[in-house]
């Protein structure tokens, strides 16, 4: 006999200013859906400092080796496999680096999956390789995600960080958690619909959080994609182009030094910026933890200076020497090893 249960959250709550949403205009319901998403940024803001505290652990997690994995259900575990596989493309994450589990797996990401983010055991079973000090990330609007609770309780196990990004101020699962990341964004337009406003807050928190783990890792130069996997024609052209902008050479010049660095851009720019041949480039970026702007500060001359002057300004969190980034053993993937709204 199936159980039912009375879920407490704010994203169950009923919308006061809602109430008649079936009753407006086509452009009325718009705007009022649009009015409510305009809440999810500001709420989001105000946990940004306990999200820079986890970035910061999951680099140093990287850094020696580890693993961010992430464990939804419903549109939060959609959202979570969607995060982790752009990963690759985007910044040429090894396999294993990020890893999404999704209760039901691959066929809960398309219907949903009778009863899955109900098993605590299935939870457990997904966080079961977990390290200590990987990190483990639970997403669940409601708070309350039994196959969310049953992973967060086996990586606490294990020695990993945990963590959970939910719409519930008071979750059930916060005592689960080292990193409460609890983003009010209130009752939605559409009662228990948490894939308005909870799930772009959600995908706001997993943007910010492992585009920042990326820059942190040096698979940035400025605000450039220099670790871009050019898998199509349109990213070809964009390598070309971030080559470019990055060094102010002209196209020749730029495809030249792409060729003579094997199709890597990231030699070939800092063999552009330095003036070093690609093989020079490529070890100075292997020792300096696959930072161009560490490698780069380390080929300049005594006087301050590199032979090719560079167009694009640079803060100071882009001439560390502290960014890095570590493949780990990790054999799992960034896509999905094993289900509805949350």
């Amino acid at each position: 006999m199936t159980r039912d249960v009375r879920v407490s959250a704010p994203t169950e709550d009923r919308h006061p200013g809602t109430t008649g949403i079936d009753m407006l205009s086509t452009l009325e319901v718009l705007q009022v859906i649009n009015g409510e998403d305009a809440k999810v940024a500001p709420a989001v803001a105000e946990v940004l400092p306990t999200l820079a505290a986890l970035v910061d652990l999951a680099v140093e997690s990287l850094r020696a080796g580890g693993a961010v994995h992430y464990f939804g259900a419903g549109t939060s575990g959609r959202l979570a496999v969607l995060d982790a596989a752009e990963l690759l493309p985007t910044f040429n994450a090894p396999p294993g680096l990020f890893t999404a589990h999704h209760a039901g797996g691959a066929e809960a990401l398309l219907r949903a999956v009778e009863n899955v983010e109900d098993d605590v055991d299935l939870g457990r079973a997904e966080a079961s390789a977990l390290r200590p000090g990987d990190i483990a990330i639970g997403l669940t609007a409601s708070g309350r995600t039994p196959f969310v609770g049953g992973a967060l309780s086996c990586a606490r196990e294990r020695g990993a960080v945990t963590a959970l990004v939910t719409a519930n101020p008071h979750a059930d699962l916060a005592p689960l958690a080292d990193h409460l990341l609890a983003v009010n964004t209130g009752p939605e337009a559409i009662t228990g619909s948490t894939r308005l406003k909870a799930g772009t807050a959600q995908k706001l928190v997993l943007n910010t959080f492992s585009t920042a783990v990326m820059i942190r890792l040096g698979r940035t130069w400025s605000n450039l994609m220099v670790d871009v996997v050019a898998t199509n024609a349109k990213l070809r052209g964009r390598v070309l182009r971030i080559l470019q902008e990055a060094s102010g050479a002209g196209e020749d010049e730029a495809r030249a030094a792409l060729e003579q660095a094997g199709g890597e851009l990231k030699p070939a720019l800092l063999s552009m910026l330095a003036g070093v041949d690609a093989a020079q480039a490529r070890a100075a970026i292997a020792g300096h933890g696959g930072s161009v702007a560490a490698a780069l500060q380390a080929l300049q001359s005594p006087n301050g200076t590199t032979s090719r002057a560079t167009p694009i300004s640079t803060n100071s969190s882009n001439t560390t020497s502290t960014t890095g980034s570590n493949a780990n053993s990790h054999t799992t993937s960034n896509t999905v090893p094993t289900g509805e709204s949350a």
